[in-house]
């Protein structure tokens, strides 16, 4: 389903533009719509770009956990673009896919550790308005993760609500990055 974007696609003038166009293409094939949202503030855009370029430094946090957390959020916001590119991002960083596909569906799944479990738990947890952790969510995972993993992992799942509100806001749905990749792309469960 192609994005019903709410407002219209900006256009990608300009040096600036096109440069992001250039790496864009580079980096994922094509041009992410909600780039085109952005665009039409360019401070916003530079701003969003330049702070996700640091979130991509950061190393305290297991990569995997952090993908499960992510796609957790993603899925507790229901943003079919959020699961879309980071399952096509799980994909490029080599995860296993048929895990990853199962994210949405981690409850009933066979396929994750306890930890994994407690931390798409902290984060679906995290997504919930108002948010509903708990002392012992916290307690549990700091002891199982330290103190430098959870703070990352804490405002990794904040991102991701940044994102996941800010696309499904603008009626942007998936744009096909996860059809680059072997598997099905990943289901966004329904919300109620």
């Amino acid at each position: 389903m192609p994005s019903n974007f709410r407002i219209p696609k900006a256009t990608a003038g300009g040096v600036y533009g096109r440069v992001m166009t250039v790496v864009a293409r580079r980096m994922w094939g094509e041009v992410p719509d909600n780039a085109y949202v952005l665009l039409h503030h360019r401070p916003v855009t530079r701003a969003v770009f330049a702070f996700e370029q640091k979130v991509a430094r950061w190393k305290a946090l297991d990569p995997h956990l952090k993908t499960y957390a992510q796609l957790a959020s993603a899925a507790a916001i229901g943003c079919s673009w959020c699961l879309d590119f980071g399952y096509f991002l799980a994909h490029e960083e080599g995860l296993t896919l048929e895990k990853v596909r199962e994210v949405p569906r981690w409850r009933e799944s066979e396929a994750f550790t306890d930890l994994e479990r407690d931390v798409m738990a902290y984060a679906e947890a995290m997504t919930a308005t108002p948010p509903e952790v708990t002392d012992e969510m916290v307690a549990a995972l700091d002891a199982s993760l330290g103190h430098e993993a959870m703070v990352e992992l804490t405002m990794v799942i904040a991102v991701e609500n940044e994102r996941s509100r800010f696309n499904a806001a603008f009626g942007l749905a998936s744009q096909g990055y996860a059809d680059r990749c072997e598997l099905l792309p990943l289901a966004v469960p329904s919300t109620p």
